[in-house]
């Protein structure tokens, strides 16, 4: 065998990347450094666990830029996609899972592969390991020791930003009396989120008692890091307007509540199936910072939860990333080291699915050399582009949106708005995607 490949990291990245290239012929090493060492998140020593949230986000591969992302890998036989696709649980229009049951079936599928053998190590050196081409793909909870070796590589100051981690509560202990089940906008199954309302009164105070709660204080050091956009703690989204929260996780539309139809609530809180049999429920939206003992009296008091038993509380942790534009190159390379091409959270994307689509990438863009690089109309030639030349200047990790696609071409002298305009984007890029294709190898 004289293919051979290191990846190092086995979340979602790492896992699609080895999964790739031992599907290209590459006899693979996979490093993971937990159960050897933990991270402040991680609660299992398997591949793939999902941290924050069980939700791959939309499934809607027509109006929607992360359903099309979907698409895309499905249709490059994604190794989390086809898990994903085979452990998810009810969501309406999202793809989410059962965490336990998905890491585990991307755990043996990994374990089973007769090209892919898992080391239970912690790597932090790059300099001391030899040739091999190496991935990293170490996430947003990249070890302390790995990002110094890092920084020093890439002469370069890392970037942080905090993420957060939603509440889980069992679901028997939930007040039924006062929830009922109703995707908004009735799409997908009702039954796939349980809603709780809350009258004016109610969410002032509720937003009251976030504001007052008492959070996690951090390090002189962490001070000044900043939030990633797509995933502020409640109480930082309480904290910009009294109202914030019901035009975001909170807003009612879409939801009639059974008992009392001619009443629009004033603010719903709903929760989503943590896995399949249905036993937990993910308070949806509500990652958060505060304490533990704050978040148990704040989160009882909404209606329907007064005497909840929270299987997990929320929590905080600090991402890692570089400034992918300014220390890559266009194919995932370190610009300063060659032969380690970076994947997942730590080159600049952000998200599930967006970490998947990196990690693809950089096994498919290593097993073929002369692979070109995905559309830029495609979902995951967009990422790509987005990772590898944003502007350095202002570069922050970004989830996949029909923004960072290239301009669709005017029709008629008129521009085409709405979900018409979005269909038009992942069309051509499905198109685009399909003639792609035809240059991989297997």
């Amino acid at each position: 065998m004289d293919k051979k490949a290191r990846v190092i990291g086995a979340g979602l990245a790492g896992s699609e990347a080895a999964w790739q290239l031992a599907k290209c012929g590459y006899q693979v090493d996979l490093y993971e450094m937990r159960p050897v060492k933990n991270t402040p998140a991680h609660t299992t020593d398997k591949c793939a666990e999902l941290v924050c949230s069980n939700s791959l986000r939309s499934d809607d591969w027509q109006t929607n830029a992360v359903g099309l992302l979907h698409e895309e890998l499905r249709r490059c036989g994604s190794l989390i996609m086809n898990c994903a696709d085979e452990t998810r649980v009810p969501a309406g229009g999202a793809l989410a899972v059962d965490r336990e049951a998905f890491s585990s079936l991307v755990m043996q599928k990994l374990t089973f592969h007769p090209l892919i053998t898992i080391h239970r190590k912690e790597i932090t050196d790059l300099d001391e390991l030899d040739d091999i081409p190496t991935i990293l793909a170490t996430g947003p909870l990249t070890s302390e020791k790995m990002a110094e070796n890092l920084q020093k590589i890439t002469g370069d100051e890392h970037l942080h930003f905090f993420d957060a981690i939603a509440p889980i509560v069992y679901t028997d202990s939930i007040d039924m009396s006062q929830a009922w089940y109703q995707s908004r906008y009735d799409k997908g199954d009702k039954y796939d989120y349980l809603n709780l309302p809350m009258n004016k009164e109610q969410y002032e105070n509720f937003v009251a008692n976030l504001l007052a709660g008492e959070k996690v204080e951090f390090h002189d050091w962490e001070k000044e890091t900043p939030y990633f956009e797509g995933c502020l703690p409640i109480e930082v989204m309480a904290e910009r307007g009294p109202l914030t929260l019901r035009f975001g996780p909170m807003k009612p539309v879409g939801l009639t509540n059974p008992r009392d139809p001619k009443n629009k609530p004033f603010a719903v809180v709903q929760l989503r199936k943590e896995n399949k049999e249905g036993t937990l429920m993910n308070l949806v939206g509500f990652q958060t910072k505060l304490k533990y003992n704050a978040q148990k009296e704040i989160f009882s008091k909404i209606p329907g939860l007064e005497n909840a038993s929270f299987a997990r509380m929320g929590g905080i942790h600090r991402n890692t990333f570089v400034c992918g534009p300014k220390v890559l190159d266009e194919r995932l390379h370190l610009k300063n080291k060659s032969n380690v091409i970076l994947a997942g959270q730590v080159s600049g994307c952000e998200g599930y699915v967006e970490s998947t689509a990196m990690g693809f990438l950089a096994a498919r863009l290593l097993a073929n050399s002369a692979l070109p690089l995905p559309p830029a109309e495609t979902a995951l030639g967009a990422m790509l582009r987005h990772v590898t030349s944003g502007n350095v200047e202002t570069f922050q990790p970004m989830n996949i949106n029909f923004g960072i696609f290239p301009e669709l071409p005017k029709t008629g002298g008129r521009k085409i708005k709405g979900a018409d305009r979005k269909k038009l984007y992942s069309d051509r890029a499905l198109s685009a995607l399909d003639k792609w294709m035809k240059n991989f190898i297997y």
